[in-house]
Protein backbone atom coordinates (compact mmCIF):
# COMPACT_ATOMS: atom_id res chain seq x y z
CA UNK A 1 0.00 0.00 0.00
CA UNK A 2 1.24 3.56 -0.64
CA UNK A 3 -0.07 5.75 1.88
CA UNK A 4 0.68 9.61 2.36
CA UNK A 5 0.20 12.09 5.65
CA UNK A 6 -0.73 15.21 4.69
CA UNK A 7 -0.86 18.04 7.38
CA UNK A 8 -1.66 21.15 5.44
CA UNK A 9 0.33 23.91 6.98
CA UNK A 10 -2.70 26.58 6.75
CA UNK A 11 -4.86 23.35 9.58
CA UNK A 12 -3.88 23.56 12.93
CA UNK A 13 -2.01 20.34 14.48
CA UNK A 14 -4.14 18.80 17.67
CA UNK A 15 -1.13 17.95 19.72
CA UNK A 16 -1.67 16.31 23.56
CA UNK A 17 0.56 15.08 25.81
CA UNK A 18 3.07 16.07 23.30
CA UNK A 19 1.36 13.61 20.74
CA UNK A 20 -0.14 14.66 17.24
CA UNK A 21 -3.43 12.78 17.56
CA UNK A 22 -4.31 12.43 13.69
CA UNK A 23 -3.66 13.43 10.54
CA UNK A 24 -5.87 15.80 8.69
CA UNK A 25 -5.27 13.93 5.17
CA UNK A 26 -4.31 10.60 4.41
CA UNK A 27 -3.89 9.75 0.77
CA UNK A 28 -3.50 5.41 0.09
CA UNK A 29 -3.53 3.51 -3.06
CA UNK A 30 -4.58 -0.17 -2.17
CA UNK A 31 -6.38 -3.31 -3.72
CA UNK A 32 -8.37 -3.78 -0.26
CA UNK A 33 -10.41 -1.88 1.85
CA UNK A 34 -11.17 -3.49 5.58
CA UNK A 35 -14.07 -1.70 7.55
CA UNK A 36 -14.28 -2.75 11.36
CA UNK A 37 -17.39 -2.14 13.35
CA UNK A 38 -17.42 -0.19 16.15
CA UNK A 39 -14.94 -2.46 18.68
CA UNK A 40 -15.55 -1.90 22.66
CA UNK A 41 -14.28 -3.25 25.60
CA UNK A 42 -15.05 -6.93 25.04
CA UNK A 43 -13.22 -9.59 25.83
CA UNK A 44 -13.25 -13.02 23.81
CA UNK A 45 -16.60 -14.23 26.11
CA UNK A 46 -18.54 -10.82 25.67
CA UNK A 47 -17.40 -9.55 28.80
CA UNK A 48 -16.88 -5.85 30.06
CA UNK A 49 -13.39 -5.70 29.91
CA UNK A 50 -12.34 -2.62 32.67
CA UNK A 51 -15.89 -1.56 33.41
CA UNK A 52 -15.50 2.55 33.93
CA UNK A 53 -11.64 2.15 33.25
CA UNK A 54 -11.01 4.73 29.92
CA UNK A 55 -7.05 3.65 30.24
CA UNK A 56 -7.95 -0.34 30.50
CA UNK A 57 -10.79 0.23 27.72
CA UNK A 58 -8.66 2.05 25.13
CA UNK A 59 -6.14 -1.14 25.21
CA UNK A 60 -9.00 -3.87 25.22
CA UNK A 61 -10.22 -1.88 21.94
CA UNK A 62 -7.11 -1.49 20.30
CA UNK A 63 -6.73 -5.69 21.27
CA UNK A 64 -10.22 -6.27 19.66
CA UNK A 65 -9.26 -4.02 16.50
CA UNK A 66 -5.86 -5.36 16.07
CA UNK A 67 -7.13 -8.85 16.33
CA UNK A 68 -10.31 -7.97 13.24
CA UNK A 69 -7.62 -6.35 10.93
CA UNK A 70 -5.48 -9.81 11.73
CA UNK A 71 -8.45 -11.69 10.39
CA UNK A 72 -8.62 -9.90 6.88
CA UNK A 73 -4.71 -9.68 6.33
CA UNK A 74 -3.61 -6.14 7.76
CA UNK A 75 -2.51 -4.37 10.57
CA UNK A 76 -2.95 -1.67 12.89
CA UNK A 77 -0.47 0.52 10.70
CA UNK A 78 -3.17 -0.21 7.91
CA UNK A 79 -5.72 2.02 9.37
CA UNK A 80 -6.39 5.20 7.46
CA UNK A 81 -9.67 6.26 9.47
CA UNK A 82 -11.17 6.03 12.80
CA UNK A 83 -14.03 7.31 14.46
CA UNK A 84 -13.77 7.36 18.41
CA UNK A 85 -16.94 7.61 20.74
CA UNK A 86 -16.60 8.79 24.21
CA UNK A 87 -18.80 9.31 27.27
CA UNK A 88 -16.04 11.86 28.53
CA UNK A 89 -13.89 13.30 26.38
CA UNK A 90 -11.53 15.19 29.24
CA UNK A 91 -11.01 11.31 30.51
CA UNK A 92 -10.31 10.21 26.93
CA UNK A 93 -7.41 12.94 26.25
CA UNK A 94 -5.74 11.70 29.89
CA UNK A 95 -4.73 8.51 27.94
CA UNK A 96 -3.91 9.69 24.57
CA UNK A 97 -0.66 7.61 25.01
CA UNK A 98 -2.42 4.45 24.74
CA UNK A 99 -4.22 5.52 21.59
CA UNK A 100 -0.61 6.05 20.30
CA UNK A 101 0.41 2.63 20.84
CA UNK A 102 -2.18 1.35 18.67
CA UNK A 103 -3.36 4.17 16.02
CA UNK A 104 0.68 5.69 16.00
CA UNK A 105 0.80 5.85 12.13
CA UNK A 106 -1.78 8.86 12.20
CA UNK A 107 -4.80 8.14 10.61
CA UNK A 108 -7.51 10.67 9.95
CA UNK A 109 -9.39 10.77 13.05
CA UNK A 110 -13.26 11.87 14.32
CA UNK A 111 -14.04 11.60 18.34
CA UNK A 112 -16.85 12.59 19.84
CA UNK A 113 -18.30 12.53 23.37
CA UNK A 114 -21.62 11.17 23.50
CA UNK A 115 -24.36 10.35 26.22
CA UNK A 116 -23.81 6.30 26.51
CA UNK A 117 -22.55 3.15 24.77
CA UNK A 118 -24.18 -0.10 24.45
CA UNK A 119 -23.40 -0.83 28.04
CA UNK A 120 -23.75 1.48 31.37
CA UNK A 121 -19.83 0.47 32.29
CA UNK A 122 -18.43 1.11 28.57
CA UNK A 123 -16.83 3.98 28.11
CA UNK A 124 -15.22 3.97 24.50
CA UNK A 125 -15.88 2.66 20.85
CA UNK A 126 -13.66 2.57 18.02
CA UNK A 127 -14.25 2.36 14.91
CA UNK A 128 -11.57 1.46 11.66
CA UNK A 129 -11.12 1.63 8.09
CA UNK A 130 -7.94 0.08 6.62
CA UNK A 131 -6.30 0.06 3.39
CA UNK A 132 -3.98 -2.83 2.29
CA UNK A 133 -2.51 -3.97 -0.92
Amino acid sequence: MKRQNIQPGSLSKRVVGGHVLYSHVVVVEGKKTIFVSGQLARGPAGEVVGAGDMRAQLRQVGENIKAALEAAGATLADIVKTNTYVTDIDEFFKHVDVRMEYFGALPTSTTVEVRKLAHPDLVVEVEAIAVVD
